[in-house]
């Protein structure tokens, strides 16, 4: 069973937390819990920062347009961050929204674009993309902000891994195809992971290789029908999540 409150208005905030600290809202929070949400003064509000857990926090009423917060309890304590990677091809606008949303809620532990010849999209605007990150974690209770990262050339991306760090590598042209029976065969509890997904119009022959050559690679199909990148990132993860990660 789930250990937050899923009723409870939830905020990421970008200061330490401990008991009886004070927090200064800046607007747009001030007006979401004074204006959207209507709260009154010494109604609770759960915060987090990714470092200090998840804390109860009271509202204190400083005027008609501002709030603040001052930390109570701690509700639930930091735990670790699961050490998986995305690594993806940028997608345009609200596509590259929703996989980066859904990235979070599936636990990724890092946010990776890369760039592929068939990259759709070659410049990411990543304080977009930590936003969206932010707003999953904040709706789904997660506690750890996923680090976002400055966009990379594929090869350098591949040549900057540590070498016994497992690359689970998504590609039509795998040679078995049921992804659960590829990942099975190597056991759970891997110590790191980079699940890989390419762009729409998927890799080339020397991107393959590339990918392939890495130390520990396993190629993985998703199945019998073609998937929009956005969708295979929530396959992709949700599988190694139940075969290798934190579901299992």
């Amino acid at each position: 069973m789930a250990e937050y409150d899923f009723n409870a208005p939830r905020l990421f905030i970008d200061a330490p937390l401990q008991a009886g600290a004070r927090i200064a809202l800046d607007r747009g929070q001030a007006n979401y819990l004074l204006n959207v949400l209507r709260l009154k003064a010494g109604e609770s509000v759960l915060i987090f920062n990714g470092q200090d857990g998840e804390w109860r926090a009271e509202v204190e009423v400083e005027g008609r347009k501002a709030a603040g917060l001052v930390c109570v309890e701690l509700t639930r304590k930091q735990g670790g961050a699961p050490d998986i990677i995305y690594a993806f091809a940028p997608l345009k606008h609200a596509r590259l929204d929703y996989m980066v949303q859904k990235a979070v809620e599936m636990g990724a532990g890092v946010l990776q674009p890369i760039l592929t010849r068939r990259t759709q999209a070659s410049r990411v605007n990543l304080e977009r993309m930590r936003s969206n990150a932010v707003e999953a974690a904040e709706q789904c209770g997660i506690l750890s902000i996923p680090e976002v990262r400055e966009e990379v050339n594929l090869e350098r991306f591949l040549k900057g891994l540590e070498k016994d760090r497992l690359v689970v590598f998504c590609d039509e042209n795998a040679p078995v195809s049921n992804p659960v029976e590829a990942l099975a065969k190597l056991g759970n509890n891997q110590a790191g992971l980079v699940v890989i997904v390419g762009p729409e119009g998927g890799f080339t022959d020397q991107e393959r290789a590339l990918v392939a050559a890495h130390e520990r690679c396993v190629c993985v199909s998703l199945g019998p029908r073609i998937l929009r990148a956005d969708t295979a990132a929530v396959a992709a993860l949700a599988i190694v999540q139940a075969v290798l990660g934190d579901w299992n």
